[in-house]
């Protein structure tokens, strides 16, 4: 005969103070409302630093952007000028230099079209509808505004779940001119 188990499961017991009392909610909404702001002014101060230390390490980083920038349009200007040579009249797309290599590669092609409504409005005119994409997709504001008629149909669902909100009472104070 199987010996039944006697395992057990243990969690730790979840830690919270439960308000007894009205005043107690009124107490702990307080007490929320004070460690909000308190966590508002430490993000902001961390934000501030950051701010500070991020613009320390622009400032320095900006002259050598600059001047990869200028070597980089001198590499390219000389690149193209020897283009020929260097990608062996176009046998190549890529030239090896003895402190890197420099290579031209197209881009994928891509569809520019503006304005779109008269794009599309031609292309409608001279028949080649085959070029414009017609997207089905569910109205689900429709159905939230008539759910009754969908109410049979498998795989729709109105679904509405109720939020439970804690706002601390605070102002802001105003600017002074």
């Amino acid at each position: 005969m199987a010996k039944a188990s006697n395992a057990r499961v243990k969690a730790a017991a979840i830690a919270h103070p439960v308000p007894q009392t009205r005043d107690d909610v009124v107490n702990a909404i307080a007490e929320i409302g004070r460690r909000q702001r308190e966590r508002d002014r430490i993000q902001a101060e961390m934000n501030d630093e950051l701010a500070a230390i991020k613009q320390t390490y622009e400032e320095q980083a900006r002259p050598h952007g600059d001047a990869i920038s200028q070597l980089a349009t001198g590499v390219q200007t000389w690149c193209e000028a020897n283009r020929a040579t260097l990608t062996q009249d176009g046998k190549i797309k890529t030239a090896n230099m003895a402190s890197g290599e420099v290579r031209w590669r197209l881009r994928p092609p891509s569809v520019l079209a503006k304005p779109l409504d008269k794009v599309l409005e031609a292309l409608k005119d001279m028949g080649l509808k085959r070029f414009i994409r017609v997207k089905e997709e569910l109205d689900k504001e429709a159905i939230l505004a008539d759910p009754e008629a969908v109410k049979h149909i498998k795989g729709i669902k109105v679904d509405q779940k109720e939020d439970f909100v804690i706002v601390p009472f605070e102002t802001e104070l105003e600017e002074v001119a």
